[in-house]
């Protein structure tokens, strides 16, 4: 691999910190700069307020990944200046479906008084935190417009940037580019048998969980669920308090994150047709063949494609179908060139300490300490990964235990770098994550330990810690053995 000096990083959310902080641990890059398209920190955790969001929409159907780079909405700040705002998926009333002790940054610590599954606004303010002392390399406001190697023989990356407050172009040329802009853009609404004239018929009933807020607009409204994720069941919670008679929810495999509770919403297969409105009043039908009129509001919460506007010129191509991220070897480096890494493409995983063992294996390679296999061992571990999982979504899934074996699997590789003299860690350089017996337990339980938080109410901003909702590690370990 080439000498790597000057380092680029698309997007200052939770990945993109990880990779500054690692980066600068190595002391060998001279030059690190990160391209946020927001007016701050956090990524996808900076909530957009309800006020933006109301009147957007996506195409229905909407199955293309190649969607062009958002435009800003531009809001007023506090300090009569204007911030450019981008939809994120967040809402309201939400909060983590990850305990904090296990969502957290290896050197980073919660505040005390945060509760167990922290509100999106206490992890704006984790990020914040975590970034402080690394803002000096972002650059806000600033969005990446295009990402390409000055030439097929080269192995230098230009990056074409866009003021969003003057809409003047820059280009820069670096050695390594980290494309942690998220996967949480380009929403996903299936093409399903009547959807385009259904939606047409009854404009504003279909919907995606990227522009959900808050639940009182469904008030009195017929509606359906669609999608077995954690935040399908959060949103449909929300709405169900609000709705006209049990809450339909379409899933068309249970959710992961545990059954539905059936008593008292009505859990549907998939919706095979959206049946026409000269026959039927607002209509659908699902795959057990049960017709349901009158319905009011249809909530696809049913995901993303990964999406990157900016690498259109890349060849092999990082997107075709958009159900993954293709030519990556060990769910990170783009093959053809691996100073292109993708950091926390998997899903069904624990994000932070992801991010941060990512990071650690990256920083060592394109500083030397760590080498990769030839290319033709990467394109054969990708394709033993098609083999074993398929070319779709299935492929960055990494359900418990796979997380778990995959997060060590980064830290003793990154672990086995070559010393540096004056690098922490008696030269061995900054160290992530690695999960031991306690912190497995509480991942593989950690849906029922969700559930139990979910259910104390009103008082679960109260519960701080396991051992208030009754789980006990030492206990459990004793129990297992008997």
């Amino acid at each position: 691999m080439h000498p790597v000096k000057k380092v680029a990083v698309i997007g200052a959310g939770p990945s993109g910190l990880s990779a500054v902080k690692y980066l600068l641990a190595e002391q060998h890059f001279d030059q690190i700069d990160v391209f946020e398209q927001r007016s701050s920190v956090g990524g996808a955790w900076n909530y957009t307020p309800n006020t933006l969001k109301i009147g957007l929409s996506t195409p229905v159907p909407q199955v293309n990944p190649y969607e062009p780079p958002e435009k800003p909405a531009w809001i007023g700040s506090a300090q009569g200046t204007r911030e450019a705002t981008f939809v994120s998926p967040l809402y309201d009333r939400l909060e983590t479906n990850i305990p904090r002790e296990l969502m957290r940054y290896s050197d980073e610590e919660w505040p005390a008084d945060a509760q167990l599954f922290p509100k999106h606004s206490t992890v704006k303010q984790y990020l914040e935190d975590y970034a402080a002392d690394i803002k000096n390399h972002i650059q806000f406001e600033t969005q990446v417009i295009d990402v390409s190697l000055q030439t097929t023989a080269s192995h230098d990356w230009n990056i074409t940037t866009r003021n969003l407050h003057t809409g003047s172009d820059t280009t820069n040329t670096y050695d390594a580019v980290v494309v942690a802009s998220g996967h949480f853009t380009v929403p996903f609404v299936p093409d399903i048998t009547g959807i385009q004239h259904w939606d047409a018929s009854y404009p504003e009933a279909i919907s995606h969980s990227k522009f959900y807020d808050s639940p009182e607009c469904f008030s009195g409204k017929k509606v359906v669920v669609v999608g077995s994720s954690a935040s399908a069941l959060d949103i449909g919670a929300q709405i169900n308090e609000f709705s006209k008679g049990p809450l339909l929810v379409s899933q068309r495999t249970e959710s992961w994150m545990g059954a539905a509770s059936a008593d008292d919403k009505v859990i549907v297969p998939e919706i095979v047709e959206f049946l026409p409105p000269t026959t039927h009043e607002r209509g659908i039908r699902f795959a057990n063949g049960r017709i349901e009129e009158h319905v009011d509001s249809i909530v696809f919460c049913t995901g993303y494609f990964y999406s990157y506007p900016f690498l259109s010129s890349l060849k092999p191509q990082v997107v075709t179908h958009g159900w993954r991220t293709m030519n990556v070897y060990q769910q990170l480096f783009y093959i053809e060139n691996p100073t292109l890494v993708f950091p926390v493409l998997s899903q069904r995983v624990i994000p932070f300490p992801m991010a941060e063992n990512q990071a650690a294996l990256f920083s060592r390679v394109w500083s030397g300490r760590l080498a990769l296999p030839p290319k033709q061992d990467m394109k054969a571990w990708e394709s033993a990964e098609i083999e074993a999982k398929g070319d779709g979504k299935k492929f960055h899934l990494l359900p418990y235990p796979m997380d778990a074996d995959y997060l060590n699997f980064l830290y003793d590789w990154a672990e086995k770098a070559t010393p540096r003299p004056g690098l922490s860690h008696s030269g061995h350089g900054k160290l992530g994550t690695r999960w031991g017996e306690r912190e497995r337990w509480m991942r593989a339980i950690f849906p029922e330990i969700r559930r139990a938080f979910v259910q104390r109410g009103h008082q679960r901003g109260e519960i701080k810690t396991l051992a208030e909702l009754g789980f006990d590690f030492e206990e459990a370990k004793r129990r297992d053995k008997l």
